[in-house]
């Protein structure tokens, strides 16, 4: 037993002894660890700090050697690739031709184009030093230096066969093998690229020029060229925006509808599908367009109808599906076609329907009517042409709401006018009333263009600021065209000056819009001018209003013919004007006596006056009682600007003299003579 207890005893010990060893060892080893992981780690420390500063250390040797560059030397960046690579091709194939065409030219004196015979008969006599051996080719060069005679051989069988079999002994022979392998691999791969590589360059590239050079190239024909806008990076919103408060509000609450759509979905309402702009050219509609994609928080896509139109039937229609499909992944989006007249006009035209621009319609009508509900993509459009629209455009669920722009009212004018002129430096006499009840009939973008012509010719003559004659004479540059000093004769000038007088000698009697100037300079296509702009909008005419209206046109031929018992040419626009109201007064407004009957088109027309169909045409009986009351009413007005010439004669000699002397008269001095 004690044995036992003592030999239980020894074992305890020495297994202690070898578990504290073991735990010894551990201990060393997960330090050795630690210190080679440390080690490492401050090895890629230490390396990336190494490269830090190789990298610094280039740059800064860079900067310091840019520095150090003599005055005038520059360094030019040199890119490589296949247009340059092409290029290089080109010059090696034109330098290689002018290496042997100049190697021809230099030898072609001392060589002569001999028999493969008489070689070897030179050979035989010994006349030759050396043999050249090119290919088929053979050269020869003679003892005396006096010619080199050049030959051909078979191509199966080599020059040193043919010597031996002449007896010629190859030892007394200086033969050479010239080795072009290398030459004929290259000529071969260069007859491939002009003969192959070239014309599928010529292709690739026509193919990306017909597909517009963009959107995937030759294979991306149907990939749509949208734009993509962001928000932030368009400065334009609604506060840039003026003159169009109906307009604005329409379009804000699409944005608000795309911002916080949960709110209109509690009333069960759904996003428009689409926004129709309608309007002139220049009253807004794209800068509308861009203040929604400055203030809408979703991407925005632009793009112009043309954009869809492409030379093969079917790319437009493709190009509509990549569009919706980009804005659909998208989940709220907004897309803008400008211009969407080019596309979306009426079908049934001289192809059958089968066309690039019906197709493209086609697909165009099935996105807008084919989202899923509640999918927040907005269509928004813009046009000047709404009668040309297909019925299935504008009907709702498609286009769901239709912007009708206007020109400019009075106050719109002045707010317009407000936001141009940010930015530009004005005198104080600047009456900003005055400048907006003057543009009568000016869109927004005239407006702005207006300023901008006032900016250049202020700047162009020096001055620090920009005076109220600066914008009279801009606005004068926009509406009739610069000034042009023609050469005349005192006979024109005279004639020139009635005319003008005529106008608004008869204007200033029928108690018509104040005349504001009238001149003689010609601008544009006129030789003269009597600018009459209108006081206030006008939104209705009066019969009464428009009979002095065509008597004002038609003073200058009734001055003409009171004072030179003649008449010229230059009454050509006045008598086509007088001529479009009469012919609006019987056939349009029913203001004759046949009563009010329209005689315009005798069918139903859509809501923007668009015909679907050719009108049928009046009798001829009723037509001649047309052209009848339209020559009575101009007629009537003739005779009643004569009737108010005539009496006012003088006044008629006294204005046209100040004219030909002063060229220009203002209001002011106007209304002084009629006194």
């Amino acid at each position: 037993m004690r044995y036992k207890k003592g030999d239980n005893a020894e074992k305890t010990i020495v297994s202690g002894w070898y578990n504290t060893r073991m735990k010894k060892s551990q201990e060393i080893i997960s330090k050795i660890k630690s210190l080679i992981g440390n080690s490492a780690k401050q090895n890629d420390k230490g390396k990336d700090k190494k490269k830090a500063k190789k990298q610094d250390s280039a740059k800064q040797s860079k900067n310091e050697f840019l520095k150090n560059l003599p005055p005038g030397v520059k360094i030019k960046r040199i890119e490589v690739g296949p247009k340059q690579i092409i290029k290089l091709v080109i010059y090696a194939v034109i330098f290689f031709w002018l290496i042997s065409t100049l190697k021809q030219f230099l030898m072609s004196q001392g060589v002569e184009q001999v028999p493969i015979s008489q070689l070897v008969t030179s050979v035989k006599n010994q006349e030759v030093s050396k043999i050249t051996v090119s290919d088929n080719e053979i050269i020869a060069e003679l003892k005396n230096n006096e010619k080199i005679l050049v030959t051909s051989k078979e191509s199966g069988i080599s020059m040193t066969e043919i010597l031996q079999k002449e007896g010629i002994d190859l030892t007394k022979v200086q033969l050479q093998i010239d080795n072009r392998q290398g030459w004929k691999m290259m000529g071969s791969v260069l007859t491939l690229v002009l003969t192959i590589g070239i014309p599928v360059l010529f292709i690739l590239w026509l193919f990306k020029r017909q597909s517009g050079g963009g959107a995937g190239g030759m294979f991306g024909f149907g990939k749509s060229t949208a734009k993509l806008f962001i928000k932030g990076k368009q400065s334009l919103t609604f506060k840039d925006v003026a003159g169009v408060k109906e307009a604005k509000d329409d379009l804000m609450e699409v944005v608000d509808f795309l911002k916080h759509p949960e709110k209109y979905h509690k009333m069960g309402a759904r996003a428009p599908k689409g926004v129709l702009l309608v309007g002139p050219s220049g009253v807004g509609k794209t800068l509308l367009a861009k203040a929604v994609a400055g203030e809408a928080n979703v991407p925005f896509y632009s793009m112009a109808g043309s954009e869809f139109m492409e030379m093969l039937v079917g790319v437009g229609a493709s190009r509509v599906r990549d569009l919706f499909g980009t804005a659909k992944k998208a989940g709220k989006a907004i897309i803008f076609i400008d211009e969407i007249d080019a596309i979306g006009r009426v079908r049934g035209g001289m192809d059958g329907g089968h066309g690039e621009r019906e197709q493209t319609l086609n697909q165009i009508l099935v996105e807008m009517d084919g989202f899923e509900n509640n999918t927040a993509v907005v269509v928004l459009a813009a046009t000047n042409r709404g009668d040309l629209l297909d019925p299935a455009l504008l009907r709702p669920g498609r286009f769901d709401r239709r912007v009708v722009l206007e020109l400019p009212d009075l106050e719109a004018r002045k707010d317009i006018l407000a936001i141009h002129a940010k930015g530009k430096p004005f005198t104080d006499d600047v009456n900003w009333d005055n400048v907006a009840k003057g543009t009568v009939g000016f869109s927004g973008a005239e407006l702005e263009n207006m300023l901008n012509e006032a900016a250049i010719g202020a700047a162009r003559v020096n001055k620090t600021k920009i005076e109220m004659k600066d914008i009279d004479e801009a606005g004068l540059k926009v509406k009739l065209g610069a000034e042009k000093r023609r050469t005349q004769t005192d006979d024109d000038r005279l004639m020139t000056a009635y005319h003008e007088a005529g106008h608004a000698i008869v204007n200033f009697v029928e108690e018509l819009d104040p005349v504001s100037k009238i001149s003689i300079i010609s601008r544009g296509m006129a030789l003269g001018f009597t600018l009459i702009p209108p006081q206030k909008d006008l939104i209705h005419q009066t019969k009464s209003r428009l009979i002095k209206q065509m008597a004002m046109a038609m003073g200058g031929r009734a001055a003409e013919e009171i004072i030179f018992k003649d008449v010229t040419t230059g009454a050509s626009s006045d008598i086509s004007h007088t001529t479009n109201i009469a012919r609006d007064m019987v056939i349009e407004w029913g203001m004759s006596e046949l009563g009010p009957i329209n005689l315009g088109s005798q069918i139903d027309v859509n809501d923007f006056g668009k015909a679907y169909m050719e009108p049928s045409k009046i009798s001829d009986k009723m037509q001649s009682l047309v052209d009848e009351e339209i020559k009575k009413l101009v007629d009537e007005s003739f005779i009643e600007a004569k009737k108010v010439l005539t009496k006012n004669k003088k006044k008629l000699d006294k204005v046209a003299k100040i004219l030909v002397e002063k060229e220009s008269l203002g209001q002011e001095e106007f209304e002084n003579l009629m006194k």
